[in-house]
């Protein structure tokens, strides 16, 4: 659980399936490369708007692309934990080596009740589990005592940090400094190594994944000059996320849509389609994230 590890775009085609070519070209522009594992269906994967079958497809195809080449995740996510030790399972059946399990959802629970959440999930799927932390969008914290629990019992492998609190993020890292703590930031990756992150899961490594390649091995050498001027490019490239109109289109809509959009026009995958209700780019937003790709070097 250390080294670049990006959250995967799902690839469909214009009705919605699973698009087989444009995964495999995916998986194998990440490991040319050189990702430290790939992490499949999280919230830049669509895991929300994905239905069980094109789930298992999604993971059967992916694996299959792998082989073995890379440690595979895959979210887990889901409002309680009987819904999500099912999800689980059934993303282990068809060949995640690790799951990864956000607090439940909507039903707002505690600490205590979220340490017993992780519990029965790792307890009950015999595969390792990791820790998932983004309160934007289930809305509720993964504290740094619930964190040290769980690591202390072995509850969860690692943690995905996505809720952008870093001083939370320096306190886990300080007080547990062996315990893998991934960081889901794009713009802030080289500060997190430098606060003790043990890898890397940027949203924009569908993009760029030898940016980020090259980023996580300068901070991990202690070439800060060469980080940060890493850090600096791909923070101009993250531009392509708030392209699209907001009156238009929601930000998940906007984000989604620009990576899409940015590796249809990089040849990776065939089609920029998001899944309902996702509303997809114009045209014209589609013209001026090639001129962002080309000014990063990218077209």
């Amino acid at each position: 659980m250390s080294g670049v590890i990006p959250p995967l775009v799902t690839p469909v085609d214009g009705d919605g399936e699973i698009d087989r070519a444009s995964v495999d070209r995916l998986v194998g522009f990440q490991l040319d490369a050189g990702v430290d594992g790939i992490f499949l269906g999280g919230s830049t994967g669509e895991v929300a708007l994905l239905d069980s079958r094109r789930q298992a497809e999604l993971l059967d195809v992916a694996t299959s692309a792998v082989a073995g080449a890379v440690p595979v995740l895959a979210g887990a996510i889901d409002t309680g934990t009987a819904r999500v030790i099912e999800r689980a399972r059934h993303a282990v059946e068809h060949g995640a080596d690790a799951v990864v399990v956000t607090p439940p959802f909507y039903v707002q629970p505690n600490g205590a009740e979220i340490t017993e959440h992780y519990r029965r999930v790792s307890a009950a799927v015999g595969a390792p589990v990791v820790a998932y932390d983004i309160p934007s969008a289930v809305g509720s914290r993964l504290t740094p005592d619930v964190v040290a629990e769980l690591a202390e019992s072995k509850t969860v492998v690692a943690l995905k940090d996505s809720s952008g609190d870093l001083v939370t993020f320096r306190d886990i890292t300080r007080h547990r400094p062996g315990f893998p703590a991934l960081t889901g930031s794009e713009l802030l990756a080289d500060v997190a190594i430098d606060l003790g992150a043990h890898g890397l899961v940027p949203g924009l490594g569908n993009v760029d994944p030898h940016g980020y390649v090259r980023l996580y091995r300068a901070a991990r050498a202690g070439d800060r000059v060469a980080a940060r001027a890493q850090q600096e490019r791909l923070l101009d490239l993250f531009r392509i996320i708030s392209v699209a109109d907001g009156a238009r289109v929601g930000f998940t809509a906007g984000a989604l849509g620009g990576f899409k959009a940015a590796l249809a026009l990089r040849g990776v995958i065939a089609n920029p389609a998001t899944n309902p209700p996702l509303s997809p780019l114009s045209a014209d937003e589609t013209t001026r994230i090639a001129a962002i790709l080309a000014s990063a070097g990218l077209d």
